[in-house]
Parts: C-alpha cells; sequence; structure tokens
C-alpha cells in the first residue's frame, strides 16, 4: 500500500444510488466498491473480480479510472461510460450513477460481448 512517507492521493467520488447521493475520498490505490463499504455505503456485489457486472455503474460526468483489476473490462465498456466498482481505482473526481448492472448487462447484449447473468 506505499512505504512510509510515501504520499496518497485522494479523489472525490460521488455515488448516486438509489437511496441518495453519498461523496467520499477514495485513495488511487483501493478499489472504490471497498472505499464505500467502509464508510457503510451498501453497493451490489457477488465476484469481486469485475466478471459478473453486479456491480456495475455508469459515470454521470467526464472521469478518469483504472480498470485493470476487472477480469473482464471491454473498450466499449469505458467508451459507454461503465465502471466495475469492485474492480475500480479511481484517477480523478468521479460521479458514477450506481445499480447499473441490468443496463450493462444489455449494452454488452446488444455489442455482443459477454454478459453474465443475463
Amino acid at each position: 500500500m506505499g512505504s512510509a512517507g510515501e504520499e496518497r492521493v485522494f479523489h472525490r467520488v460521488t455515488l448516486l444510488t438509489p437511496s441518495g447521493e453519498r461523496t467520499l475520498l477514495v485513495r488511487e490505490d483501493w478499489h472504490i466498491w471497498d472505499a464505500a463499504q467502509a464508510k457503510g455505503i451498501i453497493l451490489p456485489a457477488l465476484c469481486h473480480q469485475g466478471r459478473c457486472l453486479t456491480c456495475a455503474g455508469q459515470l454521470e460526468d467526464a472521469g478518469e479510472f483504472d480498470q485493470s483489476d476487472s477480469a473482464s473490462y471491454f473498450p466499449a465498456d469505458r467508451e459507454a461510460g461503465f465502471i466495475l466498482l469492485c474492480t475500480a481505482k479511481p484517477r480523478s473526481a468521479l460521479r458514477i450513477r450506481t445499480h447499473r448492472q441490468h443496463e450493462m448487462r444489455l449494452y454488452r447484449r446488444r455489442h455482443g460481448l459477454p454478459a453474465p447473468y443475463s
């Protein structure tokens, strides 16, 4: 997680959940889902590998994130603004609509990409 004296970078992440808007600071080396859980924000997830799409969110505004820990994430997902919260790490401020698994699965099916549980 970093050596002593190493500066930790945080980014403001705003989650638009069905129960309201929540904003938290997330370290660049943390997955957004884990940071939310640590703050008592309950988000859906099953595999925690970036494969099942249960944790899917969608960006409301432009923003940067690292999705390299995901087992299954495609350039088309990013182009459509989808983000897998269980494996995404923020690289800028983000505004994310949560609970978008249904929409991501529909999008993937329409584009011939893997869409588990659809």
